[in-house]
């Protein structure tokens, strides 16, 4: 008997994904857990595996479709087995509407001949197309749902904002009209547009977000590793027989989750009725991949000694780049991290993940000469940023919450 692929359910309020792309073709064989093809949501790409051995019969939904959660999307069986199941109704292509002119009072959105009063729309959707509405200030009572129980998709708002017609697009401007030399020269400068994936897209619209909703300063520190290089050195061998890889980050998490706890103010989030105080640490590690930037989140990291926060950061970090995140693993952070170091980069004034209330960023460690004691020292340094919200913190209190960092590195044992 064959099996099914169906869109997993990845993560709560997310019922509806994208086919990035397949991995495997019609007639491919496939492995038992082996991986099909790679699906896409707003903030996370992931693989999707098959749970059973065979032969790739039928692919339904090709790559750039976006489906609800539960469609099926291919079927694996033997060769010459019945393929099971039938193409969604939301990939197959639609007949053309009728020509006939529709009654006013029957058109979606108008009451006897007269436009209906604006209402948001109530029913589910999700976070792509919610996210579409609102930047295009699209009433969702006026878009036609073709997805299951008249579900709005992501194919239908976008098709909506295209097609919409703006009396001020379409007023004749004789400004816009006329004839410029400029505006018909050629332009020198040649080159091709990239299209932006949905994690690229989600970045930057974050990024702009954040700059736009708080006011960022950055203090910068100067770390010294001595402490933790020697009892790394030290320790090493033994989380390896644990299965952690100990790394520099581990003792950075350690050290922030107490700072953290030391001053609640900075695990908080500013509202307009007041500053939200975070009870748990839910720490974002952020993590670089080849197509762009993902913050895998350690949800409660001030339950966790060092070996339990090595083992965290290991196998959030692994699986990030082997695509296999959950999208909830990646929501809810109250504090972020970013070692931009690793690059080379010596320091950065990090953007922050809103809605949190700062960043820490860490530069390159590197052996630099040092002053100790009135002489001359070689000491493994690092440049230690904290981009934070001057809404919610000052300068003062910024700079308390970093020294408290950096005398538990300093002072490690």
């Amino acid at each position: 008997m064959g099996t099914k692929i169906i869109m997993p359910e990845l993560g709560e309020g997310i019922i509806e994904a994208t086919i990035a792309q397949w991995l495997k073709e019609e007639g491919d064989p496939v492995a038992q857990y082996e991986a099909l093809l790679e699906i896409e949501t707003d903030k996370v790409t992931t693989e999707a595996t098959a749970e059973g051995a065979g032969t790739l019969l039928k692919i339904f939904v090709p790559a750039g479709e976006t489906v609800p959660v539960g469609t099926l999307l291919a079927f694996v069986g033997a060769p010459g087995e019945t393929v099971e199941g039938d193409a969604p109704a939301e990939t197959a292509v639609s007949t053309p509407p009728s020509s006939t002119p529709q009654p006013i009072s029957a058109r979606p959105g108008h009451t006897n001949g007269q436009p209906a009063a604006p209402t948001r729309y109530t029913g589910r959707i999700s976070p792509v197309v919610s996210r579409i509405a609102a930047e295009n200030d699209v009433n969702l009572d006026l878009v036609t749902g073709t997805g299951l129980d008249g579900r709005i998709t992501k194919r239908d708002i976008l098709a909506y904002v295209e097609n919409r017609q703006s009396p001020i697009a379409n007023r004749q401007s004789p400004i816009v009209n006329r004839q410029s030399p400029i505006a018909n020269r050629q332009s020198p400068i040649a080159g091709e547009v990239q299209p932006l994936t949905a994690m690229r897209r989600s970045i930057a619209e974050h990024m702009v977000r954040s700059k736009q909703t708080s006011p960022h300063v950055t203090t910068v520190f100067e770390f010294d590793f001595t402490a933790v290089a020697l009892h790394r050195a030290a320790h090493k061998e033994q989380f390896a027989r644990d299965n952690a890889r100990l790394t520099f980050t581990a003792y950075l998490v350690a050290a922030t989750v107490a700072a953290l706890k030391e001053h609640p103010l900075v695990n908080s989030s500013w509202r307009d009725d007041g500053i939200l105080l975070h009870h748990d640490i839910h720490l974002g590690m952020a993590t670089a991949l080849e197509e762009g930037l993902i913050v895998p989140v350690i949800k409660h990291a001030d339950s966790l000694n060092l070996l339990g926060l090595a083992r965290a950061i290991n196998d959030l970090a692994d699986r990030a780049r082997q695509k296999q995140l959950r999208p909830d693993e990646i929501q809810g952070g109250t504090f972020t991290i970013t070692n931009h170091g690793v690059s080379g980069s010596l320091f950065a004034t990090p953007i922050i993940n809103q809605p949190q209330c700062g960043i820490l960023g860490v530069g390159k460690i590197e052996k630099r000469v040092k002053v100790v004691n009135d002489a001359l020292a070689i000491r493994p340094l690092a440049y230690v940023s904290f981009t934070f919200d001057h809404r919610i913190l000052d300068g003062a209190s910024a700079d308390y919450f970093v020294a408290a960092i950096k005398d538990k590195i300093e002072n490690w044992q």
